[in-house]
């Protein structure tokens, strides 16, 4: 029995960054040697231990093929007989097919050092082409490494063109996708992840709602960058500088998808494409199955965000139903993510990156107005049922009002 440490915590301890998760492959043992050694089974698909004091994973080496369509039509196979070079062929990149023993000698049959340091993302095998995952897998190690100059082998790129036209990204689950997908727009430049998507095609099978905004252009007054697409990647870019949350970059990512709807000869104006983009953004959100939160506030950024850039001129009663819109009373954090996603939206401009917000402040006043108007008060004046919710709304009111007047 021979152990080793595998894939990305070695790739990590050579470029020098932070190791976090550690995965272990065991060559050279059986399912019942693990367990005389107090390993704890998990999992059916193939041979994983839980390690009896650290509760790592420990795998058996194994052998993979495929036999059917998806990320999970894979026959697996694992032996005392398979060896650490056939355990790696099997990984998706160069980069994460390396092993190292407890003395930290390398074992690097596919050259993943070699590539480590070319900065480049290459695949072991054409056995890549197998799992359609690894298409946003690739796309999300792009995103992650591009600060250190990594980009995609033309080959790799060239696999990941083929997996997209074949049809198999469509045997993704929608759990699988958002994992990749949601881990990807937290790296530091997830505008990348999208990018490399739009170069091998995957974009336009996995979200053509955000593939159609390219080539699509805005009024350069607003716009300097003019292009749509350019506009997204450039508003998740800032979203990822100011450490946003899932939520915002999210939101970030779908609130301009009316804009693919706009007919050319309306270019390039947009009219309504706030309200033309909700089905879209539904559509999207349905698709991964994302998270209520990232829903939500998805859907409520697409529809208002017009409203917080507008915020300075919008009449007392138009803020009043934002407010009420986005619950502010109970949710406040919700409207802060809201403001948030306004404020990229605003940066995501080329030139116009460092301009200041003063809308930011505006509405976090506005909230701070509505929400300081008491309830009990008006209870003693009498006031119940519906009576009392109209009452409170005029006793908001007037407080944006006298905030508007001050401000």
């Amino acid at each position: 029995m021979r152990i080793y440490k595998v894939g990305g915590a070695v790739r990590d301890r050579l470029l020098g960054k932070p190791v976090t998760d550690i995965d272990w492959v065991v060559v050279g043992a059986t399912t019942e040697e693990m367990l005389a050694k107090g390993f704890r089974p998990v999992g059916a698909d193939f041979p994983v231990f839980l390690h009896p004091k650290s509760g790592e994973e420990y795998a058996l080496a194994r052998t993979e093929r495929k036999s059917g369509r998806g990320y999970g039509g894979f026959t697996f196979h694992a032996s005392p007989e398979v060896t650490l070079e056939e355990d790696l062929i099997r990984r998706d990149l160069t980069i994460n097919a390396m092993a190292e023993d407890d003395q930290q000698n390398l074992t690097d049959p596919y050259h993943g050092q070699r590539d480590l340091e070319a900065r480049l993302l290459r695949h072991v095998s054409p056995a890549f082409a197998e799992d359609p995952l690894r298409v946003l897998r690739v796309a999300r190690f792009a995103a992650r490494y591009a600060a250190l100059g990594f980009t995609v082998a033309p080959e790799t790129l060239e696999l990941m063109r083929q997996l997209s036209e074949s049809g198999e990204l469509e045997a993704l689950t929608p759990e699988r996708s958002w994992k990749e997908i949601s881990r990807a727009l937290m790296e530091d430049q997830p505008q990348v992840f999208i990018e490399v998507l739009r170069a091998c095609g995957a974009l336009k099978v996995l979200m053509p709602e955000v593939d159609a905004l390219f080539g699509v252009p805005q009024p350069p007054a607003h716009h300097p960058e003019i292009d749509t697409g350019a506009h997204i990647l450039s508003v998740l870019q800032q979203a990822a500088l100011h450490k946003q949350p899932l939520t915002v970059r999210w939101a970030c990512l779908l609130h301009d998808l009316g804009k693919g709807l706009t007919p050319e000869e309306e270019w390039p104006r947009h009219i309504a494409h706030e309200f033309k983009g909700l089905k879209l953004i539904k559509a999207v959100n349905e698709r991964f199955k994302a998270p209520r939160d990232c829903q939500e506030l998805a859907m409520l950024v697409g529809e208002y965000h017009t409203h917080g850039h507008r915020a300075l001129e919008l009449k007392p009663s138009t803020l009043l139903e934002l407010l009420q819109s986005f619950d502010v009373y109970r949710r406040p954090q919700r409207f802060e993510e809201f403001i948030a996603a306004c404020e990229m939206d605003a940066r995501g401009r080329e030139g116009l990156e460092q301009r200041s917000y003063p809308q930011a402040d505006y509405l976090r006043g506005a909230a701070t107005a509505a929400r300081s108007i008491a309830v009990q008060p008006l209870l003693e004046k009498g006031f119940k049922g519906p009576e009392l919710g109209e009452a409170i709304k005029r006793e908001r009111l007037k407080a944006l009002k006298a905030y508007k007047e001050q401000v």
